[in-house]
C-alpha cells in the first residue's frame, strides 16, 4: 500500500509516470486518433444492415478505438492513468477547435484559391463542437470506472465482460449525448433510430476488437509487469493527484 504525499497541482497531469516504458506513447497514440477522428467526421457513408441502409460517419470506424485505448488504460494502468489520457484528449481537441475556427476565419491571400474546400473541413458549429467534448468526456469517464468497478467484482477474470460491458455504457451515454446536441430539434422518432444505430454500430466495433485489446493488454501486462487494481482510487474526474493510494498485482 502506497499513501500520497504529494501536494495536488493541476501539473501533475501533465508529469510523465516513469515507472511505465509504454504509458506515454499509448496515451499520444491516443490523442492522435482523438483529434483524427475529429476532422474525418463530416464524411458520411451508407452501410447496409439488416435489410435497411444505415448513414455512418467515417470517423465512427475510429472513433470506438479510443475506447479500446481506454480499457487497456484502466486494466493494466488503472483509472488515473485513464484520467490522465481523458485530460490529454479533452485538451486537444479544445485546442483543435479553437485553432481551426482561427484558421476559417483569417481571411486568405489572393492566391490561395482553395478557402471553400478549406472551410467545409474545419467550419466547426458551436453547438455540435460542444455536444462533441461533453459526449466524449463523460463517455470516456464513464466507460474507465465502469471496467475498475467490474475488474474488482470479477476478480480480475474475464477481460472481455469488462471490456464490452464498459463499452456498453461509456457508447450510451456518449452516443445520447453528441445525437440529442447535434439533432435536438429533429423528431423523437428519429434522434432514437439515430442513437440507436450509432451505439449497435460502436458497440459490435468494439467486440470485433476484442481479440487485439486481448494481446495488446496481455503484452502490456508482461512486459510492465503490472495489474492494476483500483480498491482505493479517488474515482473523481477533476482530482489533480497523480499518485493514489494504490493496491497494485504485479505478474
Amino acid at each position: 500500500m502506497q499513501s500520497n504525499t504529494e501536494k495536488p497541482s493541476v501539473f501533475n497531469l501533465f508529469k510523465s509516470d516513469h515507472r511505465y516504458k509504454y504509458l506515454d506513447a499509448f496515451i499520444t497514440l491516443f490523442v492522435v486518433v482523438l483529434v483524427i477522428t475529429n476532422v474525418i467526421a463530416p464524411k458520411f457513408f451508407e452501410l447496409p444492415f439488416f435489410g435497411h441502409t444505415l448513414q455512418v460517419s467515417v470517423a465512427q470506424l475510429l472513433f470506438p478505438i479510443t475506447y479500446v485505448f481506454g480499457d487497456i488504460f484502466t486494466e493494466v494502468y488503472g483509472y488515473s492513468a485513464s484520467r490522465r489520457a481523458i485530460w490529454y484528449g479533452f485538451m486537444a481537441l479544445t485546442l483543435f477547435a479553437l485553432l481551426s475556427y482561427v484558421a476559417v476565419i483569417i481571411p486568405p491571400a489572393p492566391e490561395y484559391k482553395q478557402q471553400a474546400a478549406f472551410y467545409t473541413i474545419f467550419h466547426q458549429v458551436g453547438r455540435i463542437v460542444a455536444g462533441s467534448m461533453i459526449a466524449y468526456w463523460c463517455g470516456e469517464f464513464a466507460n474507465s470506472f465502469t471496467l475498475a468497478r467490474m475488474k474488482i467484482l470479477t476478480s480480475g477474470k474475464h477481460l472481455w465482460t469488462r471490456t464490452v460491458g464498459s463499452t456498453v455504457v461509456g457508447q450510451a451515454v456518449d452516443t445520447c449525448i453528441v445525437i440529442f446536441f447535434i439533432f435536438y430539434d429533429q423528431p423523437l422518432h428519429v434522434i432514437f433510430s439515430l442513437i440507436l444505430s450509432g451505439y449497435v454500430f460502436k458497440v459490435i466495433w468494439e467486440v470485433i476488437m476484442t481479440p487485439v485489446t486481448y494481446r495488446i493488454v496481455g503484452f502490456l501486462k508482461r512486459t510492465e509487469g503490472v495489474d492494476y487494481y483500483d480498491y482505493a482510487t479517488n474515482f473523481n474526474p477533476f482530482t489533480t493527484k497523480v499518485k493514489e493510494d494504490e493496491i497494485l498485482t504485479s505478474r
